[in-house]
């Protein structure tokens, strides 16, 4: 009978083991799952901070920087002139990625001051003051000091960009002819320039209380 009892409580002791042994790998198979989960986790957290810095990089280096006064060309001069035409100078900020500058097409059919409506144009001015918004304005661009002849504005490069034709009503129009509500003195009004990568160029400017043939906004 001892030897009986003896046997059995043995093979228990033996099952015991083996529960306890097949616990303790789901304990380990549970705790490499999650560890591989949460690393699996941290990766892909890094991943998608890198690709937001680069992204951030990216519009950063892509983002234009004005270079000097914004000069006006006076339509009529006096207390009650207008304003027909702005012209400003930009380059790249941090020495960034070229911008395509190829400007838009003049809508010559109607020449009001605004892109033609199958314009491929990549930068895209749009013009607000307190009457009225415009989008879309036409506008040239000119090479300032070395380049290489192309229409992207690169590392070291500078852009006079011109809205507007000089004569009201002549290829593409101007200012004149785009704007319901004239320019003209004692005006505040925005040029928000649009690239295609990066944070958008505004500049603001205050018309003085005597409109001059030529002028240097401040």
């Amino acid at each position: 009978m001892f030897h009986k009892l003896f046997k059995a409580h043995r093979g228990q002791r033996g099952i015991t083991g083996l529960e306890t042994a097949i616990i303790l790998i789901a304990f380990v198979v549970v705790a490499a799952v999650f560890a591989y989960t949460a690393l699996s986790a941290g990766l892909f957290s890094t991943q998608k901070g890198q690709e937001a810095v680069y992204s951030g990089l990216k519009e950063a280096q892509s983002t234009l920087e004005l270079k000097g006064a914004v000069i006006a060309t006076a339509n009529t001069t006096g207390n009650n002139g207008t304003i027909k035409q702005i012209s400003f100078v930009v380059s790249n900020v941090l020495n960034g990625e070229a911008i395509d500058f190829a400007p838009p097409s003049a809508n010559t059919s109607s020449n009001n001051g605004v892109s033609d409506t199958d314009s491929t144009n990549k930068v895209v001015i749009n013009y607000i003051d307190d009457d009225q918004t415009v989008n879309d304005l036409y506008w040239t661009k000119t090479s300032l000091g070395s380049d290489d002849g192309d229409d992207l504005l690169e590392d070291g490069e500078k852009f006079k960009i011109t809205i507007g034709s000089g004569t009201a009503g002549a290829s593409g129009g101007n200012l004149i002819d785009a704007l319901t509500t004239d320019l003209t003195v004692n005006k505040t009004f925005s040029l928000i320039v649009q690239t295609p990568v990066g944070a958008v160029l505004e500049i603001e400017r205050t018309t003085p209380a005597y409109i001059d043939t030529i002028m240097n906004l401040r």
